[in-house]
């Protein structure tokens, strides 16, 4: 015998499919959140083990800055934090003398 649910029998069974849907998204949400709140990075001088001696617009300039410190016997990584930037890092006990040899790179 069907059940009588007036004049809109027809929308009974999608919102019910609707709601199901609706609680089950909440569900999951809840299940595979993380644990963890979320944490923003916040711009630093420092970043872990190495401090950056330079910023500069083009990749090509701080790879060159790079081979300058490296003659130099100075150990040093890129990071690329946005486009058009490059950040030149080394360790704490080369920054002075890195930043000294950064102040006089010219790349031409």
């Amino acid at each position: 015998m069907p059940i009588d649910a007036g004049s809109l029998h027809f929308l009974v069974g999608p919102g019910i499919a609707l709601v199901v849907l609706g609680i089950l998204a909440v569900f999951l949400r809840w299940a595979f959140a993380s644990s963890t709140p979320k944490v923003t990075r916040r711009p630093a001088a420092e970043d872990g083990l190495l401090t950056r001696v330079a910023t500069l617009s083009r990749k090509e300039s701080a790879l060159a800055l790079r081979a300058v410190l490296s003659d130099a016997g100075i150990r040093s990584t890129l990071r690329y934090p946005a486009p058009h930037r490059a950040d030149v890092l080394v360790f704490p006990e080369d920054a002075a003398r890195a930043r000294q040899l950064a102040g006089t790179f010219t790349n031409g």
